[in-house]
């Protein structure tokens, strides 16, 4: 049994992760924090873990976290992780990280997108990047892993083994996404107020996504060289999902069957990805660890539609999925 202990517990991705490790029979949560005053309990902040979770809320230092667990699962913002994260790592606790903080691999590079210096820049290029479907044998051994951002997951999947597979040019490719609104997390926001976004699709962050570099630094890894896109995100009016269709260019003369059978063959051993004929919608994958993909020639196009429950695969689930690769677990185990 590995005794848990989450960082920034009042959020959505926090719920859902506690949600999933309650059935999880090798893990214990044995701590969560926030800077909430009062240490009020984990049902307080969320109902629906009343009678599941008997914790307080507490404001822990690394070192009080490290007296108590072995692994950390850390919910907390951008540049705020990788400032506590480090002396958890030197205590000997295991991290499984939800920010982006180690998920790039040049401090410069984040500085550039996220608007700071990175408090950890030794590590960027280091951490394995928690993709089990890319990056398993890594995740296994790791003391640190990056858990992936649920837009790029989406697109990753989709698109990683066709330019591994020397099927789809690197450059020119167009990733067009819609997230529902808990992707944007619990805080409240003008843009997500319900009246702002309700019976309302918007783009957003165009040109400007954070995740941008995220996608092209994974996916350059997979085509061996450089990858030249456009990630355009939306806004819909829906709790949770995501979907996201990707534009590219073929090389030679592919065919749509021949496409559908690289997907099918690269993911056939894999327990969470499904390659459909179908064109899959978020609410087939809502709930689980599941990314639906499938593939269509359009034009002398190639298109990918991919979806995926953000809260679930394109965050908690994704970090037990982690986790099990961590301790030995089989990787399904509580997902």
């Amino acid at each position: 049994m590995t005794r848990i202990a989450i960082l920034g517990a009042t959020g959505y991705t926090a719920l859902e992760l506690m949600k999933i490790l309650v059935h999880h029979p090798g893990a214990e949560i044995v701590a969560v924090t926030s800077r909430q005053e009062g240490n009020p309990h984990v049902a307080m902040v969320h109902p629906s873990l009343i009678g599941r979770i008997d914790l307080q809320m507490q404001d822990l230092s690394p070192a009080e976290v490290a007296a108590r667990t072995e692994c950390v699962f850390s919910c907390l913002p951008h540049g705020v992780s990788a400032s506590r994260i480090p002396a958890l790592l030197d205590a000997g606790c295991r991290v499984v990280d939800f920010s982006a903080d180690y998920r790039l691999g040049d401090g410069d590079v984040f500085a550039e997108w996220y608007g700071q210096r990175h408090p950890d820049p030794g590590r960027l290029g280091k951490v394995p990047y928690g993709l089990p479907e890319l990056f398993r044998d890594q995740i296994r051994g790791a003391q640190l892993v990056a858990n992936p951002g649920c837009y790029p997951t989406t697109a990753i999947l989709a698109l990683a083994p066709l330019l591994k597979s020397g099927l789809i040019q690197p450059k020119g490719i167009i990733i067009d996404s819609k997230s529902g609104v808990s992707g944007a997390g619990r805080t409240p926001k003008l843009t997500t107020h319900y009246p702002e976004c309700n019976e309302s699709v918007a783009a957003y962050n165009i040109g400007r996504h954070r995740h941008t570099p995220e996608i092209e630094r994974i996916l350059g890894i997979a085509a061996g060289g450089e990858v030249d896109l456009v990630f355009t995100p939306h806004l819909i009016p829906m709790d949770r999902g995501i979907l996201s269709t990707t534009y590219s260019t073929p090389i030679g003369d592919v065919s749509e069957e021949a496409l559908l059978q690289a997907l099918s063959d690269f993911y056939a051993d894999e327990p969470f990805v499904r390659v459909v004929e179908h064109l899959p919608a978020t609410k087939d994958s809502l709930g689980t660890n599941f990314c639906d993909l499938t593939v269509r020639m359009v034009r002398g196009r190639v298109l990918t539609i991919s979806c995926l429950d953000n809260l679930v695969k394109g965050a908690s689930g994704a970090a037990v999925q982690n986790f099990n690769l961590m301790y030995g677990h089989p990787e399904t185990t509580a997902l």
